[in-house]
């Protein structure tokens, strides 16, 4: 039996809150299913399952705060499931023998022992995975009044699916809501009924009920009874901070803002940087790029963001340095460039995703997966893996118009590249002066694992890179 618990997502992680359970108990997962929802300090993440076995018992009911580590469900091997499942029907042959013995009965003990077991055996056919059952739930479908169509007696997609087209034990359709967002929508006054939930399986999350807000305005239009539904949630959060007053985003920005600045003095006291910079000549590279979007679709089309990520991830692997983490007073290598990107959120406050094996992405694959990325970190819809994987950081500021930026390493790792916007300056080429487009790229590192000779290699395979796009 093993445990799944409160994961650590991020080195500014202490606690997390369980907002939402994705399976049942019984359920079978896999080895990097997501399996829960958990809201830290800086956003709402859909934590994988690192077992793969059945779900036997869900320890923590959402709206819990629990530290990291702390055990949230138990999980055994495969064939408890099925030891389960067939428990019920070991035990039918019994049911009909006791049932004439009862007074309502006895008239007619021949269709008792008939209709008994029929019913009964209702309850173990009704055997879905955690997909169906959410299906079933969001397209107000009975699981329980099905029969089906799968091996055993399984409910499949299509049972669900015919059941919702034909009204065959369709019930009431109930909304389903993160307990944040439902906390958010008795504040602001939203009708959840009236919300379309952009979460898993039509979830709405707190980013649609802000959505859906009438204005900045509605929450002071509630009068004496806007306290009054936030009050029970109230208790599940001890550690959020501020007057009891403030709105979600408030607290939840505060507290942003303190795993920030915690994590920050940190790092600047435990971690002896030091910085370089160079300035790279991105004529060739430009020329690429508008050469490449003129010729492709809208979908491939690139930013300048994509060439320099892929340079900052191919450099990681021919310098593998500053690729990995420092612990317990020495360097382990990362398996695979993980890149960072720190990434603004919309309310304050910043989150630093990892692109998995960001050397290997073809730059149209980089590009979508990138935007994919900031969209679900801006709507609170990352996973486990996606916030505490990375191996090495970028910060890009230049759409913000900032030249040069100069970062703060995220521990455990040991580096961090920057990059300004890509601008025109004077630049002498070949004893002329003239004027091209030039980037400004930045290392912090952390001088216990690497000097400066090292990270000057570095930026020097970063210029490279970017003097070759076509080989990116």
């Amino acid at each position: 039996m093993a445990e799944f618990t409160m994961p650590s997502l991020g080195a500014d992680m202490d606690e997390g809150m369980l907002l939402e359970w994705l399976v049942e108990p019984g359920d079978l997962v896999h080895k990097g299913d997501p399996v829960a929802v958990v809201e830290t300090a800086k956003s709402t993440i859909e934590v994988e399952c690192f077992e793969t076995g059945t779900m036997t018992e869900l320890l923590v009911e959402p709206g819990t705060t629990v530290p990291v580590g702390t055990p949230l469900a138990l999980i055994g091997a495969a064939k408890e499931r099925r030891a389960a499942r067939h428990a019920p029907r070991t035990s039918e042959p019994p049911v009909p023998a006791e049932l004439p013995r009862s007074p309502a009965t006895s008239p007619e003990p021949a269709p008792a022992p008939v209709s008994v077991p029929s019913a009964a055996r209702q309850r173990p056919h009704t055997e879905a995975g955690p997909l169906v059952r959410h299906l079933a739930e969001h397209s107000g479908v009975d699981l329980e009044t099905l029969h089906g169509s799968g091996p055993g007696g399984r409910i499949t997609r299509t049972d669900v699916e015919q059941a919702a087209v034909t009204g065959a034990g369709t019930r009431q359709p109930r909304v389903r809501v993160t307990p944040f967002a439902r906390r958010l929508a008795a504040e602001l006054g939203v009708d959840l009924t009236t919300v379309r939930g952009t979460g898993r399986e039509s979830a709405v999350r707190a980013a649609d009920v802000r959505h859906a807000a009438p204005g900045p305005s509605a929450p002071a239009t509630h009068g004496p009874s806007a306290p009054a539904p936030p009050s029970p949630a109230a208790p599940l959060r001890p550690s959020a901070a501020g007057p009891s007053a403030a709105r979600p985003s408030e607290v939840r920005t505060v507290a942003m803002r303190r795993a920030i600045a915690g994590l920050m003095t940190r790092a600047n006291r435990d971690i002896p940087h030091y910085y370089l910079s160079t300035t790279v000549d991105m004529a060739t590279a430009m020329a690429w790029l508008h050469e490449h979007n003129r010729v492709s679709p809208v979908g491939e089309r690139l930013l300048p963001a994509a060439l320099l990520l892929k340079a900052a991830a191919v450099a990681a692997t021919e310098v593998p340095e500053f690729n990995g983490f420092w612990t317990d007073d020495h360097f382990t290598a990362g398996e695979g460039v993980h890149l960072g990107v720190a990434v603004s959120l919309r309310g304050g406050g910043l989150v630093a995703p990892a692109l998995h094996h960001a050397d290997t992405l073809a730059l149209p694959q980089l590009m979508s997966t990138l935007k994919d990325l900031v969209t679900r970190a801006r709507t609170g819809r990352l996973r486990g893996s996606e916030v505490s994987d990375a191996t090495i950081t970028v910060t890009n500021l230049g759409d913000q118009g900032v030249e040069a930026v100069f970062g703060v390493i995220h521990p455990p790792q040991v580096a961090l590249v920057g990059f300004g916007r890509v601008a025109d300056r004077p630049c002498a080429v070949d004893g002329l002066l003239g004027v091209r487009p030039m980037v400004t790229a930045t290392l912090s590192a952390d001088h216990r694992a690497t000097d400066g000779a090292v990270g000057a290699r570095y930026l020097t395979a970063v210029t490279r890179l970017l003097q070759k796009p076509e080989q990116l």
